[in-house]
């Protein structure tokens, strides 16, 4: 009973493929990016883990959403272990779902607004206090995330050219939360438990803060030369980590990763709720758990689960 992969992007692999590797667990990467499914057939006896990207439209996979979807709903209907299923997808590609799903936990976040279309923005951006941001609700990779600190700056951005239309439509409009010490950072889940927490660089990172290793090439493929953006967080201990395993558990986001704020008002704010969560190679390379290890040790727990029902 082999473990199946469902991803899009080859590129976020590697670690993954050298824990399976390491732990000698069979393993097949199922590339979502174009195929077919032969609803006559059943799909192999197996345990599936899916890690869609919001970001996949961004590499020209436009469909690999859609055809996730197609494929999961496939797999329920013939009763197949689904790590991270089909409701999962629908969190990940959504950044109104996560907000409004973390608001109901009790969870504090952003104070945002959802703008469907252009007509509508700058009427709402007006009611926003400045500075704030923009991002797009289908995300990753910080698409669509500007600041602004005033109305006409705005203004010039959402009526020019220059203006980036998010994929599904929905522009958020969210209040600027500026981080207490210049960082914000990502607390990693598996299985319900914490894994560890890291830090990101945001006064020299900005918005875009993939810790993958294939984030920190240039165009060239060659490392980035410059110190990393992430660092291990071993002291970091917060009842928001509870509160993160707790709203995993109620939204079934086996493997996560949710990214906050410690404001400078003194708020521990969350933004972002990540369901295909890659790993930092300099923070694995110093952490006492690895994560793409803990993931097939949690994979290997599901499949000894299912050869037990068998």
């Amino acid at each position: 009973m082999p473990i199946y992969a469902l991803h899009e992007n080859p590129e976020w692999f590697p670690p993954f493929a050298a824990a399976f590797n390491a732990a000698g667990i069979e393993y097949e990467e199922w590339l979502l990016t174009s195929g077919l499914i032969d609803l006559d057939t059943a799909p192999p006896e197996g345990v599936y883990w899916n890690r869609l990207s919001a970001s996949s439209h961004t590499r020209g996979h436009d469909w690999s959403k859609d055809y996730t979807r197609a494929v999961l709903d496939w797999l329920k209907a013939h009763g197949r272990r689904v790590v991270n299923g089909r409701s999962v997808v629908e969190m990940e590609v959504s950044k109104v779902r996560q907000l409004t799903a973390l608001m109901a936990f009790g969870i504090d976040v952003p104070r945002t607004v959802a703008v469907v279309g252009k007509e509508d923005l700058i009427t709402a951006a007006a009611r926003m206090p400045v500075p704030f941001i923009t991002k797009h609700n289908q995300g990753g990779k910080g698409l669509g995330v500007q600041r602004f600190d005033d109305m006409d700056a705005f203004r010039a951005y959402a009526t020019s050219e220059l203006f980036e239309e998010p994929v599904d439509g929905i522009t958020l409009l969210q209040e600027y939360v500026e981080p207490r010490d210049g960082f914000i950072t990502r607390v990693e889940t598996v299985g319900y438990e914490y894994v560890y927490a890291i830090s990101a660089d945001a006064a020299r990172g900005g918005f875009q803060l993939c810790p993958a290793d294939a984030c920190e090439m240039d165009n060239n493929g060659r490392p980035i030369e410059a110190p990393s953006l992430f660092a291990l967080r071993e002291e970091f201990q917060h009842p928001v980590i509870d509160a993160f395993l707790g709203f995993a558990r109620k939204h079934h986001l086996e493997i996560a990763g949710f990214e906050l704020i410690e404001a400078t008002d003194g708020r521990m704010v969350t933004y972002d709720v990540n369901t295909n969560t890659n790993y930092n190679p300099d923070v694995e390379a110093v952490a006492h758990r690895s994560g793409p290890a803990e993931i097939v040790k949690y994979l290997q727990r599901v499949q000894a689960e299912m050869y037990a029902l068998s």
